[in-house]
Formats: C-alpha cells, structure tokens, sequence
C-alpha cells in the first residue's frame, strides 16, 4: 500500500533565489500564484479510502503539487538545459519540446538550451551527434508538425557515459520525454547525478501512446490518437456495411494495455467486438469470437473488430525476439483474425468480405490536436518549474485536474492497465453489445 514516503520528490537543496517570474506576474509574489510548498493532492479519491487508512490528516499519501514556486534553486544566469526524446513517436512531442525552450527563455531567462538528438544516442560521443541549440526562433512552429525534430531511438546507454557528457557539457536541467523504459532510463541517470553530487535536475515529463503509466492522469498525445483510431474504426464500418458479409478489423496500438482501443471504440459506437491484452479471449466453441462474429454478421449483415496489438497473444505464433527496448515481439494478431475470420466462414460455406486496416504509424506520427496541444504545453511548463526549484528524478503528471509531481520510481514499479473489472471496460461493454466473456 502507498505511504507518504513512496511519494516523496527529491530535491537538490533549499531553493533561495527569488523566482523571475515575479516581475513576470507584475512582482504579486502572491499564493494565488505561486505553488506553496506545503500544498498537497490527495492520492485517494473517495472518502471511504481516506477513513479506511486511520491516519492523520498529515501522515496521508499525498502528491507534492506541481506548479512555479516563490524560490528557484538555479540561478537563470548560469544555467544550461538539455532536451531528450526517446522511445516511439507520439503526437505531441514537438509541443513540449517547443513549450520548455519558451518557458525557459521568456519566464525564467535562461537561454542556453540544448536538444540532444536521437534519443538517449545522442548523449553517447562514439555516436557522433551533436546537440542542437534550441532557441524560440528555431522551436516557433515545430509543433505544426507530427514526429519530434530532435529526433529519438530506443534502447538504454551506459548511465556512467550519460552522465558524463551532461558534466561535459555543463547540463544543470536535463528533461527526458519518454515512455516507461525512458523513464527508468531517466532515474538512473538521476541517482548517479546524485551519487556523484554534482546538482543536475533530472524531471521527465512522460510520453506514451497506449497511456500505460500509472499516476500521471492521461499521457500527452493519447487523445489524438485515440480520435484518429476513431477515423480508421469509422472507415472500416463503411466498408464493411457496402460489402457482402462484410467484417472491418482495425488494428491499433496497445502492446499491455488497452486504452486506445476502448476510447476509439467508445468515441463512435462503430465497433462491435473490442478486443484488447487485459480481457483474454478464445477464437473457437460455441462462445469463442468467431461463433460470436458469424451470429452478428447474420444478425446485422456486417460487424466491425477493433483489436489491441497484444491482445490474443496466445493464439500468435512468436519468435521470442526482443525490441531494441527490451520488448517482446509481437504476434501480428491482426493478421490472425482476418485468416481465421475468412476460413471460418468459408468453412461455413457462407460469403465473407474482410477489411483490414493497420493506422498504427499514421496515428502517431500526426500533429496534436489542440487539447493535447495545451496539455503538452501546460507539462512542458510544469516540468521547467519543478527543474528550475531544484526537483530532481521526477515526472509531471495531472490528477484529478490538478498538475503534481511524482517520484519516478514510484510510476515505474507497475504498469496502468484497463481493469476487466473496471468501469471503462463496462462502457466498453454497453457501447458494443458483445459479451462479456467470450471463452469456449
């Protein structure tokens, strides 16, 4: 269970410079602006959860909210910042890379910042890639497009060669915008930036498609995806419904969890089977998909299947490979269904006309839409604030509408899933009709 202590933030030591942004808000050093540091967010949301701990209002779990503090840690003057991207694309990343460097230089005054190219690559000297300078001039429009101009790679580096080449290049805020694995990558970084004592702030402001990290409230970029899988599920019923027995299966992704799929399924209603890692499911019997599929499509002269990328592992065959990240490869299990779909039937001796459709690289490599575009923007600056008061080996994130800081550590230990269980799923559920448990 979750104490205080698990969510404690690490600082590098008592903030005491004046915060510039100050003379920003027109020198109204007030509370109405300025995050005090005995705020609090309560990690239990319901009253039964806070009585059921039979602790002191102060020994409660509780988030470090996250905003500008009165006092900064590092001098604007004599401060460099580097940028990382790492792991797989995803809408939004320009956006918060774009939002840091003007934060950094309109609000605080440092304007020495640097993005290190090709994800945690680009702090490894045999690789050859030198940072790029980033200045407002040069980030101004990079969010009108998708992808990262940093560029970006998976796979960990020696911590030691990192953190030597921020020493080396006089980096006191390093941001990592990343996945799980960049995340975990990032906290060690930080520890040894500790362990040597050398004052390098280390804040990650995480970055996922499927939105699979725990604490943080919905990862950047996971809305626009969702609505552009919503588009492709929006296809796929069109060309199911002008066909002869016609079946769309939309892949999208989703490796451990199932969140796009159940947010683009639930955002049109077109979908009439989900299937997602969380929920195993079996393909054959009497209540196994493809029974269930053929009963729908007599029933309704077509159907529509949206399918997570790890869902129905154990029907795939794998080779055991790993990904530069550490990942298992996958089983194309959309490949699966539309050849078991188009046996089954012809088995059956009746029509089938599958639709496949795979958007997974058109989704996330599109611009933000404009509410993920003011959420990047408003971490982007959450982050700056925290690095420039000294947090250290932390990640932004938002809980119940407020932005707090939390301890990496304490977002890495598990993964976030769709609970089979959960309400989410049970909406799932209403908006599809299909059953609840679809196993021989």
């Amino acid at each position: 269970m979750v104490t205080l202590a698990d969510l404690q933030v690490t600082t590098l030591g008592q903030p005491t410079i004046p915060s510039p942004l100050a003379e920003y808000v027109g020198g109204r050093a007030t509370n109405e602006y300025y995050v005090g540091e005995d705020d609090r967010v309560l990690f239990d949301d319901t009253i039964s959860l806070v009585k059921a701990r039979g602790l002191p209002l102060d020994e409660l779990p509780t988030f470090e909210a996250g905003g500008a503090r009165d006092r900064i840690y590092f001098d604007p003057a004599t401060t460099r910042a580097g940028i990382v991207t790492c792991g797989g694309l995803c809408p939004g990343l320009n956006d918060v890379i774009r939002a840091i460097v003007f934060e950094l230089y309109e609000h605080y005054g440092v304007t020495d910042v640097l993005g290190f190219r090709n994800g945690y690559a680009g702090l490894v000297p045999e690789c050859g890639l030198e940072p790029m300078v980033l200045t407002p001039e040069s980030v101004a429009n990079i969010h009108e497009r998708g992808g990262t101009v940093l560029g970006s790679s998976r796979g960990a580096q020696e911590v030691d060669v990192v953190v030597d080449e921020l020493e080396a290049r006089g980096v006191n805020l390093f941001f990592v915008i990343g996945g799980d694995g960049s995340m975990r990558g990032a906290h060690k970084i930080a520890q040894e930036c500790l362990r040597r004592g050398n004052d390098i702030a280390v804040v990650g402001v995480p970055k996922t498609i499927d939105n699979d990290i725990p604490h943080i409230g919905q990862s950047f970029g996971f809305q626009t995806a969702f609505s552009r899988a919503a588009e492709s599920i929006k296809a796929a019923k069109v060309e199911a419904e002008a066909a002869l027995g016609g079946v769309g299966i939309v892949k999208v992704m989703g490796r451990h969890a199932g969140f796009i799929a159940c947010y683009s399924a639930i955002a049109g209603h077109d979908a009439d089977f989900v299937l997602i890692p969380e929920v195993p499911f079996d393909l054959d019997g009497e209540h196994g998909l493809l029974a269930h599929l053929h009963r729908r499509v007599a029933e309704r002269g077509h159907a529509v299947i949206v399918v997570a990328e790890g869902a129905g592992q154990q029907h795939c065959e794998t080779s055991g490979a790993t990904d530069p990240s550490g990942n298992a490869v996958l089983g194309d299990i959309g490949i699966l269904l539309r050849e078991r779909i188009r046996a089954d039937f012809s088995g059956r001796g009746e029509p089938v006309n599958v639709r496949y459709f795979d958007p997974g690289y058109l989704i996330r490599s599109v611009p933000a839409d404009p509410v993920d575009s003011v959420y990047c923007a408003r971490l982007a600056q959450i982050a700056v604030h925290a690095a420039m008061s000294g947090r250290t080996d932390m990640v932004v994130g938002r809980r119940r509408h407020r932005f707090v800081n939390v301890p990496i550590a304490y977002v890495t230990h598990r993964p976030h899933s769709v609970s089979p269980d959960g309400d989410l799923w049970l909406s799932v559920l209403e908006s599809t009709s299909q059953p609840h448990a679809m196993r021989a």
